[in-house]
């Protein structure tokens, strides 16, 4: 009888460990998953700029430098979220985003700037249809980036709260870092309206 209650107790321990285990990885997975959602939209962000700068070429020959700065901005936006992407979740890497995100959006925030002294290419019908598919498209990296912070934080918190995080610690379940913007004037998408 005590090797029946012993076998059932370390049967029922093993249950534990092994959904301790799987509800780690799933919170794993759902802050990878939502990073990939990041992904896709900053992948088409990057994708509508050079439309944008091509169309305000033509209009802003006066305003190289602003131009050179947003191309900049944005090679260093496309290596950083390339990074992120190899290790979403590591602390460097998501730095490294938040960092060219950052300056992207200033560097964005600049030719929007520059552009409003240019009536004609305000009124430009392509300049038009970019600037609503980027205005659409930063909405969409904001509720992204929300969703990915949130799956960060309910994976942290499963992994660092008792008694997962003895089944963690185990299985060397990492810390995964939050996708953040640290200048709080940077934190609001660039205005691209014209």
């Amino acid at each position: 009888m005590t090797l029946l209650v012993l076998v059932a107790a370390a049967a029922a321990f093993a249950f534990w460990g092994v959904g301790m285990y799987n509800g780690l990885v799933t919170a794993r997975n759902a802050f990878k998953n939502a990073f990939a959602q990041i992904d896709v939209q900053l992948t088409r962000r990057y994708d509508l700029i050079p439309n944008l700068v091509e169309v305000a070429k033509g209009y802003l020959k006066h305003e190289r430098e602003t131009l050179e700065a947003v191309i900049q901005a944005r090679a260093a936006a496309v290596s950083g979220l390339a990074a992120a992407k190899s290790r979403p979740g590591d602390d460097a890497a998501m730095a490294q985003l938040g960092s060219a995100e950052s300056g992207l959006a200033g560097a964005l925030s600049r030719l929007m700037v520059v552009a409003e002294a240019y009536p004609d290419l305000k009124a430009n019908q392509n300049m038009m249809q970019l600037t609503e598919e980027m205005t659409s498209t930063e909405n969409r990296i904001a509720f992204a980036r929300q969703a990915y912070n949130d799956s960060v934080m309910a994976y942290n918190n499963k992994r660092e709260v008792f008694p997962s995080n003895i089944v963690a610690g185990m299985f060397n379940f990492a810390h995964a870092a939050l996708l953040e913007i640290t200048e709080p004037a940077k934190r609001e998408a660039p205005k691209v309206s014209f």
